[in-house]
């Protein structure tokens, strides 16, 4: 078995990916303080050809060295846009019929193995804060929360490692449903 080299993975350009179908997934970003988890949700958001990405509240905005490290390159691939307010985000949302899943632990959480996603429906997930998580406001307005499971001594999850299980794994499933 001989590893690929980056000139033979027949990776899409910036103007093919602009021109390219996306996924119907939305990213929310709820007061992220860490410039590296915004740039490798970024980069992870490229790689799964997600919608849109939201930047809420304290959440940096490209360009940003510390953001730009990380992303590779994909804050010119995915379409952002900033936002002072989480809650408004999700409101406009819901008002274009786009299902708001928070990504929490909370009471009556659907686990992300038991998630099945619709066919023909929108999501957008949304990613908290890596002290606070999801603020309770959001949670409130989610349509619903999806927690995913872990087996060992750390309740939590690093947010980026968080978005790319959760994007990976709804990003196939809807797959299936083409």
């Amino acid at each position: 078995m001989r590893k690929l080299k980056n000139s033979e993975l027949d990776r899409l350009g910036v103007s093919e990916f602009k021109e390219a179908e996306k996924s119907p997934i939305i990213i929310i970003l709820d007061n992220i303080r860490s410039l590296n988890n915004i740039g490798s949700v970024f980069r992870t958001s490229d790689a799964f050809l997600i919608e849109k990405i939201y930047l809420c509240g304290i959440t940096a905005q490209p360009p940003h060295n510390d953001i730009r490290k990380t992303a590779l390159g994909s804050t010119e691939t995915v379409d952002w846009e900033y936002a002072e307010n989480t809650l408004d985000v999700v409101e406009k949302l819901k008002d274009e019929n786009v299902k708001i899943c928070s990504i929490e632990q909370a009471e009556n959480a659907t686990m992300l193995n038991e998630f099945n996603p619709k066919p023909n429906t929108k999501y957008a997930f949304v990613f908290g804060n890596e002290v606070k998580g999801v603020g309770q406001d959001v949670i409130n307005a989610s349509d619903m929360v999806i927690e995913i499971p872990q087996y060992g001594t750390k309740h939590s999850l690093n947010i980026s490692v968080s978005a790319g299980v959760v994007i990976w794994d709804v990003f196939n499933k809807l797959k299936k449903l083409i």
